[in-house]
């Protein structure tokens, strides 16, 4: 279980530096507009879709490390009642194996929709970049964030001593 432990969080690095290489490049970009619609009236004709493939980037590249941290918004409306009842990992548990499994569904309909845009040969307007990368990346990113769910939940049930060492990645 250490080994696994050990590979996940070097796992976890990958996805957060690809969210800020698309940050630094979002950065870049974005001053390097301004100079040039500033200074020599002639801005980046790209880069509103630029901008907007990388914020799908720097999101969806972190999902599944802020889930795996317990990063996420959560509303603590029945946390007080599971506490009490001692059943505070039952509720992580459910909770992460039910978010996982509703996350299935939008992940297979992003990939059919990605199977779609390259089917179609759609490309963005003005750097021609094949949509189905984005819409690839975007897919791939939800399934790995249901697989990190599901397996946080189950280890919350099965094995909730692992979570008690601040073990996530």
């Amino acid at each position: 279980m250490e080994t696994l432990i050990r590979v996940a969080r070097g796992a976890s690095r990958v996805p957060v530096l690809t969210a800020c290489l698309a940050l630094f490049a979002l950065m870049g970009m974005t001053f390097a507009d301004v100079i040039l619609r500033s200074a020599f009236n002639a801005p980046i004709q790209a880069a509103t879709e630029l901008t907007r493939m990388l914020m799908a980037v720097m999101v969806f590249s972190c999902l599944p490390v802020i889930s795996a941290r317990g990063g996420h918004i959560a509303v603590d409306l029945f946390d007080g009642l599971f506490d009490r009842l001692h059943l505070h990992r039952v509720r992580e548990g459910a909770i992460n194996i039910a978010c996982g499994v509703m996350l299935v569904w939008p992940a297979a309909r992003v990939w059919m929709l990605a199977g779609r845009a390259r089917e179609y040969g759609d490309v963005t307007e003005y750097l021609r970049i094949p949509v189905f990368w984005i819409t690839g990346f975007i897919a791939v990113s939800a399934a790995v964030t249901a697989a990190v769910l599901v397996a946080l939940g189950l280890i919350a049930l099965f094995a909730p001593h692992h979570l008690d060492e601040d073990v996530a990645p």
